[in-house]
């Protein structure tokens, strides 16, 4: 034998090879293709999380107003206390109780604008206790501490229960 017949056909073998590197190469550059889209769906949804965190005014510009109600509320009833002098503060047992009233009645409402309007719907349990819990002090001075405290507790009873029974949505 000769040494051309000898040795195999290059073509063949090296067609061969070509197809297995062309095959390598499609599967590194799928792997890579697919690392990039994780790597740009993770870092989309870091963005996404520091966006919600930092627009929490812009989607629920409720708890702002509520916050500068009070506080308006808050500084006309002491200007009037202070200034006007036309109304008989003792008749409310005192100018803080009608703040402490006045900052209940708020929360409430507060309440009332989350369960009615869908955009600004939000767990309302912690705000529904602590305006019974403001407007339970409040009420207190005018019309005593003996039937505002049980009024106070059947009430949070019943958030308590109701916050069981509706889980999620209260």
């Amino acid at each position: 034998m000769s040494d051309e017949e000898m040795q195999p056909e290059e073509p063949q073998d090296d067609r061969h090879g070509t197809r297995r590197l062309q095959r390598r190469d499609a599967r590194a550059r799928t792997r890579e293709e697919k690392d990039e889209k994780e790597e740009g769906a993770r870092q989309r949804d870091e963005k996404e999380e520091k966006e919600e965190e930092g627009e929490g005014w812009t989607r629920d510009p409720l708890g702002g107003i509520i916050w500068a109600l009070i506080l308006i509320v808050a500084g006309l009833i002491l200007l009037a206390q202070s200034t006007f002098g036309l109304i008989q503060w003792h008749q409310f047992g005192g100018v803080w109780n009608l703040v402490l009233v006045a900052v209940g009645l708020i929360l409430l409402f507060e309440v009332a604008v989350r369960l009615l309007i869908p955009a600004y719907r939000r767990p309302i349990g912690r705000t529904l206790i602590f305006a019974f819990f403001v407007l339970a002090i409040g009420l207190g001075g005018f019309t005593g501490w003996s039937v505002i405290w049980p009024l106070f507790l059947i009430l949070m009873g019943i958030v308590v229960l109701l916050s069981g029974l509706l889980k999620g949505r209260f």
